[in-house]
């Protein structure tokens, strides 16, 4: 390995809260970094869901370097107070990204597009330690090219890779085709794009916290614009991860927000189809019908005119191809975290302290850290990710008994259960099977409710 006196910086990759909060740690500890951010601005990913409001208080979500960093003269928030994503972004990563001590580390409109040794490739195994990385980094106006880093870490999180909407990990037939009627993370439907939802039907498909915030706006949209409906479908049965633990959630803008969903299933507002895997989706009248499989057999959702994709992220590997990484073989997470995150196990929403030798690789000085280091999981918090790089500078410095002496405690959600056992619920497609037509649009002028039917064959 490198020794800690290498004048070669220490490259993060993301310029979000995780990979400043490393950038933070690494200037405490005396050691060069560089901070390579694709986007425009910092927490360019975060500003993709700046409208969404955290469910967790300031308190959570502001690194202590980072504070350390921002010193006395930085207007600091209520610890109380719950932020948006755009006042996270401006009160809090561009004042700390602006400090003396990062304003120069810092690159916007850098993407880095592959990881790489000097002069040998991920066979060769002789000297790989004490070997530079190569960063290809393509730049905002075209340029490419590369720069070398004693060690790197990888913060570049996961927002920008959405899982498709296909239950089998591939797009559905007809997805690419109809991209363009389909939107994915946590669109603005009271907001930027709320001429695009207003009047329309809209399915949303999964079942974590982004589909629980796009389900309570187009709530809210429907009590202000006429013949808005939402209709959700979830490839699962079991929804006590979103639900979560209500009341008893530590973080209570995370159990209210599960609350408030159960509240507009359980009154009849928001329609439920569970256990539904999409398939295919099609055009017809100008409108959706998506095809799913269930337990029961082929059945069809819809008509519908919008569909929001809140599936989940997955990591770029691409980045990581000329590097011995070592991951989770389905969670795509580091391979040591897999067996302590892994939702098929685990609906507790925290993981045991861990620090820099999880997040390491058999790539010497490689590290990946925040919500990548979690792979396809979804249950990471900005507090673990803190850890992960205090722990991760520690050991670059040479201080492994820092490194070592790992400590996180996690907000409980009040919801925990190491056997996902399915509760038995009835969805809107309980009952008979609604009698096949052979037209896929309802009669003229008057649309079919979708809570009449959401599911069985095209209504």
């Amino acid at each position: 390995m490198f020794e800690t006196t290498s004048p070669l910086p220490i490259a993060v990759i993301g310029a979000g809260p995780v990979g400043l909060a490393a950038a933070a740690h690494l200037l405490a500890r005396g050691l060069p970094v560089r901070v390579y951010e694709a986007g425009p601005e910092v927490g360019a990913h975060v500003r993709a869901w700046g409208h969404v409001r955290l469910f967790s208080p300031w308190r959570y979500n502001v690194d202590p370097a980072a504070r350390a960093l921002l010193g006395t003269g930085w207007d600091a928030p209520p610890e109380d107070g719950f932020p948006t994503g755009h006042e996270f972004v401006d009160r809090y990563l561009a004042p700390l990204a602006a400090t003396p001590g990062l304003a120069g580390a810092v690159e916007t409109g850098a993407r880095v597009t592959q990881l790489g040794r000097l002069g040998i490739d991920k066979v060769t195994g002789r000297g790989r330690a004490d070997t530079a990385f190569v960063l290809t980094v393509a730049g905002a106006g075209g340029d490419t090219r590369r720069d070398l880093a004693r060690a790197v870490i990888d913060a570049s999180g996961t927002w920008g890779q959405p899982n498709p909407l296909g239950a089998g990990g591939l797009p559905a037939v007809g997805e690419a085709g109809l991209a363009d009627r389909i939107a994915t993370g946590i669109p603005d439907v009271l907001g930027r794009e709320r001429a695009v939802y207003a009047g329309q039907t809209t399915l949303v498909v999964g079942a974590g916290h982004s589909a629980a915030n796009v389900l309570l706006d187009l709530a809210r949209l429907a009590d202000e614009a006429e013949r808005t409906m939402a209709l959700w479908a979830t490839r699962g049965t079991d929804l006590s991860r979103v639900y979560g633990g209500g009341a008893a959630d530590e973080l209570a803008g995370r159990g209210d927000l599960g609350t408030r969903l159960r509240g507009l299933v359980e009154g009849g507002r928001l329609p439920l189809a569970l256990g539904f895997a999409v398939t295919a989706i099609r055009k017809c009248c100008g409108r959706l019908l998506v095809d799913c499989v269930t337990a029961e057999g082929p059945r069809t959702l819809g008509p519908v005119d919008r569909i929001v994709a809140a599936t989940g992220q997955r990591p770029d590997l691409a980045l990581t191809r000329e590097l011995r990484v070592d991951l989770d073989p389905w969670l795509e997470s580091v391979r040591a975290l897999g067996p302590l995150i892994d939702p098929n196990l685990h609906s507790c929403g925290s993981v045991q302290p861990h620090g820099h030798r999880e997040v390491s690789h058999p790539e010497p000085g490689f590290y990946t850290v925040g919500i990548k280091s979690y792979g396809r999981a979804p249950t990471f918090l900005m507090l673990t990710g803190f850890e992960q790089v205090r722990s991760v500078a520690a050991a670059l410095a040479g201080d492994l008994a820092a490194a070592d002496d790992v400590h996180l405690v996690l907000p409980q959600t009040g919801v925990c259960s190491t056997s996902r056992a399915d509760p038995a619920a009835d969805g809107c497609c309980g009952g008979p099977e609604p009698a096949a037509t052979d037209t896929c649009c309802p009669p003229a002028p008057a649309r079919r409710p979708v809570s009449a039917s959401c599911c069985g064959a095209p209504a």
